[in-house]
């Protein structure tokens, strides 16, 4: 480490071993501070964080958990002012199964003419947004938002459910300091878990302590027997309450930190959660005192039935009378499985629209989302998968992670928040998602193209199949160009794109009007206006989209002494390589094997003639990975530049970084090579 980083980090030890972090104890200099002493360009930080989990035995209910969050965040400009609202996440599912937001403290500080002003969270700035039937958020939107200002909230979720969320212990700012402290009963075993995937590790301390509990038992009449309440979960006739008092071991981790660094932003990340520090607490297991175990996480398998099992799942997939009539009807005259699977899939996206709601398990159940056409992911392709079965089609649910919620890399429920369904043939699998409009058969949502997902079977049996695309996408591009007497170009664009292209395409500009495309097209392309937009085929999902567009291109050519200068490529020339950056840290994620073809013709105008073009050339990443080709060919007064650009391989690794980067140089440098023409 060099003289200067140990002068900044002494200065910031002892600026961090200065401060009260006590609730409320917000100092002057704190609010002077300008800039993050680490990470100047930081639009916020966090301060200090204090997180302490602990359970605590509630007699006739059994062990609760209380999950204490004190949170102390400085902005530093208005692009950190999304950090003045907090979002708390609770369940909601019933009156005596839900968590209670307890204790809520919160205020704003800001500095007035060189004094302290604290400014207190009106209750008309706590919102509650309901998700779905199980979870709801308490948002809460602090008053007094200013440049350097500080906000700070305190606050304890007690739950009745045993999962434990998540621990962030990196967020996309600065957290100067984090104390963690989780305790849990000896009775639960949680498989704890760093994100091994994070290129921050936070250190923790595993430890052991006691502590006496007050338990509640009673004593069946004329028996010696005692059968405890709550705690054991077990039954007993009436007779007189005792009370014992226990030495309960406790599970103790805990971690104090600081200094821990922001996420870094590259583009084409997955997603940017996936490489956070993060403490994962899985529940295995449950074992009191003379009961048998109740295992739950302990497998993917186990994962896997637990899930089917439920009400909400499982059950619903054996449901088939409220389509059954339906259905038969529109069955009536297919045959082949080919038919009935395209059918159903339409039939099934066009009676229920989606709720923009995730998850595994049905929000209002297949039934009520029939009726109603609406409801969450798990409603629609449960009927789906439901559908399929009652026309004979072998069908299953594969439980997905999307890319917001991460990669599942040991067995976990909490790893999946979404449902496709399968096809298996024998000429493999076919992946459905008829919660997605414009989806078509293997071609899914870029959201959920994340690895791979866990296919459950009739029969209980599980097994992963891959969700990565082997179909390329393509773009195919063609384009004439006329150079006019004023030196401005025009001409026509006759555009193909097909499978995920032609999908994200559908899902952005379906429902916008004309204009929105045109000025999508014409962005960054200096003064390029677009004329006689025509598309085809958006809403036949099968087909490729077809756009064709006329131009007119003002400063698109250079002229220098009687040259003419311009880009091969015209308009789609890049601007520059996206990979600038000299290291990585997160794998680049294009998230499905793409192919981009440009054919050009440009006319020569009259009294010119071609001084010099780009050589043709063709460049290899990694074999086949990457491959570009730049072909230009001239006859008479025609010029023809033919560029492909195909990327076979959708993830590529940090350590592959460098030679990915100096491939992307070799391909912007080519297309934006010029052709200079000269007056004969």
């Amino acid at each position: 480490m060099n003289k200067t980083l140990i002068v900044i980090a002494l200065l910031i030890a002892q600026f961090t071993f200065s401060q009260d972090f006590k609730f409320g104890k917000v100092s002057k200099a704190e609010l002077e501070e300008k800039q993050h002493p680490i990470e100047p360009n930081a639009n916020a930080a966090i301060l200090y964080k204090n997180q302490d989990i602990s359970f605590v035995y509630e007699q006739g209910a059994g062990f609760e958990q209380e999950n204490l969050i004190h949170e102390r965040i400085k902005i530093y400009n208005k692009d950190g002012y999304d950090y003045a609202t907090k979002r708390i996440k609770l369940y909601n599912e019933s009156l005596t199964t839900k968590d209670n937001l307890k204790g809520l403290k919160a205020y704003t500080y800001t500095l007035e003419k060189g004094k302290i002003v604290k400014t207190k969270l009106k209750s008309d700035a706590i919102f509650d947004e309901e998700n779905n039937k199980y979870w709801k958020t308490t948002k809460l939107t602090m008053p007094n938002i200013q440049d350097g200002c500080i906000v700070e909230f305190k606050y304890i979720v007690k739950s009745t459910l045993l999962s434990i969320d998540d621990i962030l212990f990196q967020k996309a700012i600065p957290i100067n300091k984090f104390d963690f402290k989780v305790a849990t009963p000896e009775y639960y075993k949680y498989k704890a878990m760093s994100n091994l995937k994070a290129t921050y590790i936070p250190e923790f301390t595993v430890d052991k302590m006691y502590k006496k509990v007050m338990f509640k038992y009673t004593e069946a009449a004329n028996s010696n027997k005692a059968v405890t309440r709550g705690t054991y979960g077990g039954e007993a006739s009436r007779s007189e309450t005792y009370t014992n008092e226990i030495d309960v071991a406790f599970n103790v981790i805990t971690s104090n930190l600081e200094n821990i660094p922001a996420l870094k932003e590259e583009i084409l990340v997955d997603n940017l959660s996936n490489y956070q520090a993060r403490l994962k607490m899985e529940l295995e297991s449950i074992n009191y005192p003379n009961q048998p175990v109740k295992r739950y996480a302990s497998s993917w398998d186990e994962v896997a039935k637990t899930i089917y099992k439920s009400d909400d799942f499982g059950e619903q997939l054996s449901k088939n009378n409220y389509f059954k009539k339906d259905l038969d009807a529109i069955l009536q005259g297919l045959n082949t499985p080919e038919e009935k699977i395209i059918t159903i899939f339409n039939y099934v996206k066009s009676k229920v629209k989606w709720n923009n709601l995730y998850g595994y398990y049905t929000d209002l159940g297949v039934s009520k989302a029939y009726k109603e056409g609406s409801g969450n992911v798990a409603d629609i392709n449960l009927m789906l998968v439901a559908m399929l079965r009652h026309s004979g089609v072998e069908a299953n649910p594969v439980l997905v992670s999307t890319k917001s919620n991460g990669i599942p890399l040991t067995a976990t429920k909490k790893g999946f928040n979404y449902v496709i369904a399968a096809i298996e043939l024998p000429e493999g699998i076919v992946l459905l998602d008829a919660s997605s409009t414009y989806a078509t058969a293997n071609i899914l949502p870029k959201h959920i193209l994340n690895w791979q997902g866990r296919m459950i079977r009739e029969d209980n049996s599980s097994t992963w199949v891959s969700l990565q695309p082997q179909q390329i996408s393509k773009q195919i591009s063609f384009l004439n160009a006329t150079i006019s007497e004023d030196l401005s170009i025009t001409g026509k664009v006759r555009e193909q794109l097909t499978s995920h292209l032609a999908l994200s395409h559908r899902q952005e500009f379906n429902n916008k009007k004309d204009e929105v495309l045109i000025r999508d097209i014409e962005e960054g392309k200096g003064d390029l206006v677009v004329s006689g937009l025509e598309v085809k085929a958006a809403k036949q999902l099968l087909k490729p989209i077809l756009i064709s567009y006329e131009y007119n291109l003002q400063n698109g050519i250079e002229e220098i002494a009687d040259k003419l200068y311009f880009s091969s490529l015209l308009f789609f020339t890049p601007e520059e390589n996206l990979f600038k950056q000299e290291t990585r840290e997160y794998p680049i994620d294009f998230s499905y094997p793409v192919s981009q073809k440009y054919v050009i013709n440009i006319k020569i105008p009259e009294g010119y003639e071609i001084e010099s073009f780009p050589e043709n050339e063709k460049f290899l990443f990694n074999g086949n990975d990457g491959v570009f080709t730049y072909l230009l060919n001239h006859k008479d007064n025609l010029l023809q530049i033919t560029t492909n650009l195909d990327i076979n391989k959708t993830i590529i690794l940090p350590q592959d970084y460098l030679e990915f980067k100096k491939f992307f140089d070799l391909v912007v440098k080519k297309q934006t090579e010029q052709i200079v023409l000269k007056k004969m």
